[in-house]
C-alpha cells in the first residue's frame, strides 16, 4: 500500500486504517514506506494499491523515490492496481484531471500512465446555487481545449473502473451518471456494466 496521498495523517496510521478495512478478507498490507528498497518491494508485491489524497504530493513522492517506472513495469506485466481518488489519478497518464490543490510541486504532470484516458475522481455536474466560480464540466472543457487529445472519465462518487480481460466496466452504487468528456462533443453518459473509453 502507498499512502504517501495522505498529508493530514501518518503513513503508518493511513496503512493501518486500510489494513483494518481489508483484514476481514484476509488481505495483508504492508505500507510502502517501511521497505528498505521500494522497487523492490514494489516487484515482489501481489498488488498494489494507492490510497487517496493530495494528488501533487502523492506524484511528488513517487517521483522522488523513484516508484514511477518500478509501478508501472509491474502493473503491465500483471501485477493487480488499485487506486482510489488521488491513487486513481495517478494512474492516468497525467493528473491534470485532480481535483487537490497543488500543496506541493511535482517534477512534472506524467503519472503511471497504466491507461489511455484520463480520471476526474469525485465527478459532480452539480453547482453550489449562488457560486461564481466555474463548474466542473467548466474546468474539463478548459482541459480539453488546450489538450484536445485527451479523453477524460467524470467518475462520480461510488462508481469505479474495472478493466476485466481488455474490457472496462463501470460498476457503483447508483449516484451521478459517468461521463466521457472529449473534446469538441458532448459529454457521452456511461451507463453501468462494459462501456467503450
Amino acid at each position: 500500500f502507498i499512502p504517501y496521498a495522505g498529508v493530514t495523517v501518518s503513513n503508518d496510521d493511513y496503512t493501518a486504517a486500510v489494513a483494518q478495512v481489508l483484514a476481514p478478507d484476509n488481505i495483508k498490507v504492508k505500507g510502502i514506506h517501511t521497505c528498505t528498497d521500494k522497487p523492490e518491494a514494489i516487484q515482489q508485491a501481489q498488488c498494489i494499491a494507492i490510497g487517496g489524497g493530495n494528488t501533487f504530493q502523492l506524484l511528488a513522492l513517487l517521483q522522488q523515490e523513484g516508484l514511477i517506472g518500478p509501478i508501472r513495469q509491474a502493473v503491465t506485466t500483471g501485477t493487480p492496481y488499485v487506486g482510489w481518488s488521488a491513487g486513481s489519478n495517478v494512474a492516468c497518464p497525467t493528473i491534470m484531471t485532480t481535483n487537490d490543490m497543488p500543496i506541493v510541486r511535482p517534477d512534472n504532470f506524467a503519472a503511471l500512465n497504466l491507461v489511455d484516458f484520463q480520471i476526474n475522481a469525485h465527478y459532480t455536474a452539480k453547482t453550489i446555487p449562488g457560486h461564481g466560480g466555474e463548474s466542473r464540466d467548466v474546468r474539463l472543457n478548459e482541459l480539453l481545449v488546450l489538450n484536445p487529445q485527451l479523453k477524460v472519465v467524470g467518475l462520480p462518487e461510488g462508481k469505479l473502473l474495472e478493466l476485466v480481460n481488455g474490457q472496462w466496466y463501470l460498476k457503483g452504487i447508483d449516484s451521478e451518471p459517468g461521463l466521457l468528456f472529449t473534446a469538441n462533443q458532448e459529454p457521452v453518459e456511461l451507463k453501468p456494466g462494459p462501456i467503450t473509453i
